[in-house]
């Protein structure tokens, strides 16, 4: 692999998380290098990340007036980091974002306000409308127009779509998140294209995302280039 440069995915956690959840719950580094090895996904780079980089703040990463910026540090300051260390792809259609839970909801929202940066993108359990972060008072600064900036949902309903791609997973019984997963679905429209991975039953926990990643992680392969 000496000439090539290699794609990349972000895997992002829940809230509240670190980064050893993927490597120790969901077991991403091992489910990778399983699927790698048997040729079902290509070589890529993983970027295992805690979704809130200053915990115990729940910044639902958002660049968050007069606070810490937690959506340009996820989807420039680490792209950055990460090109300048290692032989990976500059082009967007090389790079994507997988989460679980709030990490499901960033995903979706990086992949549709960075399409110059993320081509595709995985939500896991993840919802798609712009919550108050738990231990932030004062997330959007007040403004709701900025609320509506962070929520997937709004900018799909008043916003061009973006060229990007995007696989939710939910199940139909035992998932809350169910509902605002169709519902989002339905509101995904050319350019941006909408794909679903809903099992029959599973809960909001790492048992029910270890039986999403492989599919989820053969999709996202399938889509970087």
């Amino acid at each position: 692999y000496r000439r090539v440069r290699f794609p990349v995915v972000l895997a992002l956690t829940g809230y509240p998380g670190m980064a050893g959840g993927l490597v120790h719950r969901l077991g991403l580094p091992d489910v990778a290098a399983r699927l790698l090895a048997a040729r079902q996904i290509r070589p890529t780079v993983f970027v295992m990340l805690g979704v809130s980089p200053l915990m115990p703040l729940d910044t639902e990463c958002t660049d968050i007036p007069a606070g810490p910026q937690v959506e340009s540090f996820l989807a420039q300051d680490v792209p950055r980091a990460i090109q300048q260390t290692f032989r990976v792809t500059a082009s967007p259609a090389g790079w994507g974002v997988i989460g679980y839970s709030t990490g499901g909801y960033c995903a979706t929202k990086l992949a549709m306000m960075y399409p110059d940066r993320f081509s595709a993108a995985v939500s896991m359990a993840g919802y798609y409308q712009a919550y108050r972060g738990q231990f932030v008072p004062n997330l959007w600064g007040g403004s709701l127009a900025y609320r509506h900036e962070n929520s997937p949902d709004w900018r799909l309903l008043h916003l061009p779509a973006p060229p990007v791609s995007v696989l939710v997973t939910s199940s139909k019984v035992g998932e809350r998140s169910l509902p605002g997963t169709l519902a989002f679905l339905r509101e995904i429209h050319p350019p941006m294209r909408g794909y679903s991975l809903i099992i029959p039953q599973g809960g909001h926990n790492f048992q029910t995302w270890s039986r999403e990643l492989v599919p989820s992680l053969e999709w996202l392969s399938r889509r970087l280039i």
